[in-house]
């Protein structure tokens, strides 16, 4: 609203189209589109086979890890699907952060945890990664409340009327560009993408909404493992996306790009700038 906010930058100089559609469509499930897409993964499983022979037995690296390095290198090589519409206008967001949801313990009925991590592919190695992102999942399956855990909490001890108004606060400030960096960062709905792996429990994906609160313009549900053509290895992704970020073609390229890796996993081992300039 003010032209900055403290998580990211004003995009400027868009076209009349572009800037005119948060008024069009105002809400983000307004402007969603779906895809769905098929990976083959065979190469992918016997990278994870070969990488885990070097790995400590407790940290094994899986298919999940795999589609997070991609994902963030996507968002590296493509930023304009690192945005996202608040107050009618369009924002680059300041860093790469993913959400992803996963089970206590993977039986029926375990809670589910909600983790939220600053991806850094220009910088970090494969194994970096993984390691960081073990280093967020251990201390939550242990049972440690989060920031985010620990507000909402909070919320939960006011009544109805209460918790509505609390929220329409955050809104609010939100819209204005006003909301303190420190609540944002802690809170997993305001990332560059949400990851769900319903493949872990053994279910197929599908698509998922995106949240209006918050800013998470793109939701990703990874599907089981499942025979392809000629009894290769296959996985679906469907992605659920804010259009009024970028155009179909630059994100389709985008997504394009996730696959390759996952199909050419050596890939992955790629810095960003490294990826760019091939």
């Amino acid at each position: 609203m003010f032209g900055r906010r403290p998580d990211a930058t004003l995009v400027r100089n868009l076209g009349a189209m572009r800037t005119f559609m948060p008024y069009i469509s105002p809400r983000r499930n307004d402007s969603v589109f779906h895809l769905p897409q098929d990976i083959e993964v065979e190469a992918a499983l016997e990278f994870l086979e070969k990488r885990n022979r070097e790995r400590p037995p407790e940290r094994p690296m899986t298919l999940f890890h795999l589609f997070l390095r991609s994902l963030s290198q996507a968002h590296a090589l493509r930023p304009g699907v690192n945005r996202f519409v608040k107050g009618g206008k369009l924002w680059q967001r300041d860093g790469i952060w993913l959400s992803f949801s996963a089970k206590r313990e993977i039986k029926d009925g375990s809670p589910m945890i909600t983790i939220k991590r600053r991806f850094e592919p220009a910088t970090e190695s494969l194994d970096e990664m993984v390691d960081g992102v073990y280093g967020k999942i251990r201390p939550a399956r242990a049972g440690r409340k989060s920031t985010s855990d620990k507000e909402m909490s909070l919320l939960l001890r006011l009544p109805g009327v209460g918790i509505r108004a609390a929220l329409g606060i955050v809104k609010l400030a939100d819209y204005f560009g006003v909301l303190p960096r420190r609540m944002i960062e802690a809170d997993p709905l305001f990332a560059s993408t949400f990851v769900a792996n319903l493949g872990s429990v053994g279910h197929d994906a599908g698509f998922h909404h995106l949240w209006e609160y918050g800013t998470c313009s793109v939701f990703a549900v990874m599907g089981k493992i499942r025979p392809g053509p000629g009894g290769r290895r296959m996985m679906r992704a469907c992605w659920t996306y804010d259009e009024r970020i970028e155009d179909g073609l630059y994100s389709a390229i985008g997504i394009a790009g996730i696959a390759e890796r996952l199909e050419n996993p050596e890939l992955l081992d790629l810095t960003a700038e490294a990826l760019e300039n091939r």
